[in-house]
């Protein structure tokens, strides 16, 4: 990128970049030093005197008067390039209309993958890291069905609740987006990796507002939240210990005046509590996809079932099904005798180990035709085999 051939427009990008490159100026700082200025191109002909009066710090103003900052831009605009990626700024058409209604949206956001998916309808699904079997499968199921119904499913890509969002939206082949707390080249945790790519694959996309090279960071996660509620029209809570970082990302999504959304729990469970809480508070018990399809704006609701019907030729408002947790073993595809009597023996929310279930079907069945059927459920996605030899029924 040749500096001195740029137009006013692309000045303009560089200099957003500039200011998130600069040590000390935030997002706020950084808007307001664009608005005393008259405008983001007029950040490399200010004077250092200029630049001060807009009320930065004075290690700041230095840091873009001596060029720096110009430097440090085009160095990281480069490497986006490279990263096969993008980034966005304020003044850009691409960038989420929902996010710049927040208060201290990004300066500049990160984007590797389909940046339209951005300014889609979406719903942040977040959670707990240690999911129990129920809120794993809860988190799957519901970001699958929404994603079915064309709903963006956006969450922060974290082992447990997120990874399994993601994963629910890519089995109905629908689109879901990565929210990460580092630079969108350095992926965290590291076995998400394929999933990453996955997402990317799919037609999604991975976005930050942190820099390239930015790594996971404790203090980079609760500002990660605040953009990934910003991003959604509704936030979903599946499982979160009282003192979680789930709890911020709710409440962002409250000062932000999003819906925010809360799967039950059993109240014995310590990461139901967040849930359970919220629920209490006033935000709205979810069970099925339906009790948040019912919720959305109506002009979401009526984009979201008009590209349903334009994919499908079917109309979801009109469609006579009901969504329900309670489906019967012998529903859907036909199942073998010993896979039936194996499925009833298992639950959604609690996982069996196996020489339990060796012993209480001991007089119907021997122990080979009980792993028979265990591999055939697992094959047809009805049984998850969980670590230690355990099994859960799945959604």
């Amino acid at each position: 990128m040749n500096g001195s051939l740029l137009n006013a427009s692309e000045e303009a990008r560089l200099g957003w970049l500039a200011a998130v490159l600069t040590p000390g100026l935030g997002p706020t700082r950084s808007a307001r030093m664009m608005q005393r200025l008259g405008g983001a191109e007029r950040v490399f002909s200010a004077s250092l005197t200029e630049l001060e009066g807009t009320g930065i710090p004075a290690a700041a103003a230095q840091f873009i008067a001596d060029g720096q900052a110009r430097k440090a831009a085009m160095e990281e605009a480069e490497r986006t390039l490279e990263q096969q990626a993008v980034f966005l700024t304020p003044e850009d058409a691409g960038y989420p209309e929902r996010l710049l209604n927040i208060y201290d949206p990004p300066a500049v956001l990160w984007v590797r993958g389909d940046v339209s998916q951005l300014t889609r309808a979406g719903i942040a699904v977040v959670g707990t890291r240690h999911p129990s079997p129920y809120g794993a499968g809860m988190a799957e199921m519901l970001s699958r069905e929404l994603a079915l119904r064309g709903m963006v499913v956006m969450s922060g890509m974290a082992r447990g609740v997120d990874t399994c969002a993601h994963k629910g939206a890519l089995d109905a082949n629908g689109v879901t987006v990565a929210v990460w707390g580092t630079g969108i080249d350095v992926i965290y945790p590291k076995e998400n990796k394929k999933l990453a790519e996955q997402i990317v694959a799919q037609g999604g996309a991975v976005v930050s507002e942190f820099p390239l090279g930015t790594f996971p960071a404790p203090q980079n996660f609760p500002i990660r939240n605040r953009t990934l509620s910003g991003l959604s029209v509704g936030v979903l809570v599946v499982e979160a210990a009282e003192y979680s970082g789930t709890r911020i990302t709710a409440r962002c999504a409250l000062e932000q005046g999003r819906d925010v959304y809360a799967v039950p729990g059993n109240a014995t469970n310590k990461n139901s509590w967040g849930p359970n809480t919220l629920i209490k508070q006033g935000a709205k018990l979810t069970a099925t996809w339906e009790d948040i399809w019912e919720d959305l704006p109506s002009q979401v609701r009526v984009e979201l079932e008009d590209e349903i019907q334009a994919r499908t030729g079917r109309d979801e408002s009109s469609s006579g099904q009901s969504a329900s947790l309670f489906v019967e073993a012998g529903s859907g595809q036909p199942m073998s005798e010993h896979e039936r009597l194996v499925i009833q023996e298992l639950r959604q929310d609690e996982a069996v180990q196996l020489d339990t279930l060796i012993e209480r079907l001991e007089a119907k069945l021997v122990s080979g035709e009980i792993f028979t059927a265990l591999f055939e459920l697992e094959i047809a996605g009805r049984v998850r085999q969980m670590p230690g030899k355990k099994y859960v029924r799945c959604f």
